[in-house]
């Protein structure tokens, strides 16, 4: 099972990798920066695939009847979703690497704040460890990025670029924490088309205020294009999968997992940016990697609601001791045989 989570987790970081390396690649080499046009592309393939894939379902489970029962929950959730997007990414525009890196996991204690009170999800010691031992291990890559010389520029305003990753990573808590809660009592199918649905619209409606322009200065060819399908295709894949992930362990233990992600950012960084290599990297690897199995060697447990108390009225109560005294009561029983074939029992 540890090994299967862990697989899992790599791969989930792996597709994060391909849409932090593309969307590098767009910025530094085409002076390209539209993230809610990028994510504007990934809501719009999850609209055609199971947003259509809901269209065609007869049952209970229709795209009609849930929008009838839970539309406005969905509006909330992929308000969530897509603003956490948005602002993780602007926030590099506005402060370093360092941060962006260290504040963003401020959303693993809310993630689990969140699944203690929402999903009663219960931690024991060994899990506040192992993800202490995570933290850890991002320290250490944060450290290995300033000994290689990847925190030379500031930002130009470090404080808004900070609140931004800060407010990303608790929209970001919010979302996975429903998400875990949809693909474990409804359906993953529901979730990635209730997403791509209220996704594009929203998407859509924030691109055309906000990003038009730099969308006009785009200098298509053939390279940005192909920069644009790989970045929605790995994107797609990373929506897609992440439910799966998330049914087999929890929202935290994914989290916790895609943590390794700017590492393999850091693998093609050495060939497409010319990165400097550091043995911290190896080191802060590790580290992720044992507090993550930590994590996931003691599966956490779940809460019992809480029984519902008792009716408190004294007419009930009256009844029931007057039900009680009759029953304590031994019936007396006769039986009358008259001089047909019929017999009468009365009590």
């Amino acid at each position: 099972y540890i090994l299967k989570t862990v697989i899992l987790g790599q791969m989930l970081s792996l597709f994060i990798c391909g849409t932090a390396v593309t969307s590098q690649y767009l910025a530094e080499q085409y002076q390209v920066n539209t993230p809610m046009f990028q994510s504007f592309i990934n809501y719009s393939l999850l609209l055609l695939v199971y947003t259509t894939m809901l269209a065609f379902r007869t049952d209970s489970d229709s795209l009609w009847q849930i929008l009838k029962q839970r539309w406005w929950k969905y509006i909330i959730l992929v308000l969530a979703d897509v603003e956490a997007n948005y602002m993780v990414v602007k926030a590099y525009q506005y402060t370093t690497l360092t941060s962006v890196q260290l504040l963003d996991c401020f959303g693993i204690p809310v993630l689990m704040a969140l699944s203690w009170f929402v999903l009663r999800a219960r931690y024991r010691l060994i899990h506040f460890l192992a993800v202490a031992v995570c933290l850890l291990g991002v320290g250490t890559m944060v450290g290995a990025d300033i000994l290689a010389g990847r925190q030379d520029s500031e930002g130009s305003d470090v404080v808004i670029g900070d609140v931004l990753v800060l407010l990303g990573a608790s929209l970001y808590a919010i979302s996975n924490v429903s998400e875990e809660y949809i693909v474990k009592n409804l359906s993953r199918v529901e979730f990635l088309g209730m997403v791509g649905l209220f996704g594009t619209v929203i998407s859509g409606l924030q691109l055309a205020i906000v990003e038009h322009r730099e969308i006009m200065r785009i200098q298509w060819n053939w390279k940005i294009a192909l920069l644009f399908t790989a970045f929605a295709l790995c994107l797609f894949g990373l929506y897609s999968f992440m439910p799966v992930v998330i049914k087999v362990t929890s929202a935290t233990s994914v989290n916790l997992g895609i943590l390794t992600a700017d590492l393999y950012s850091l693998i093609f960084g050495l060939f497409l940016f010319c990165y400097k290599f550091s043995g911290l990297y190896i080191l802060s690897f590790i580290i992720i990697m044992v507090g993550f199995i930590m994590y996931c060697s003691t599966p956490t447990e779940t809460a019992e609601p809480t029984a519902l108390p008792q009716p408190s009225s004294t007419g009930l109560d009256n009844a029931a001791l007057k039900l009680d005294e009759n029953d304590s009561e031994t019936p007396a029983v006769t039986v009358q045989f008259s001089s047909g074939e019929a017999v009468v029992v009365s009590t």
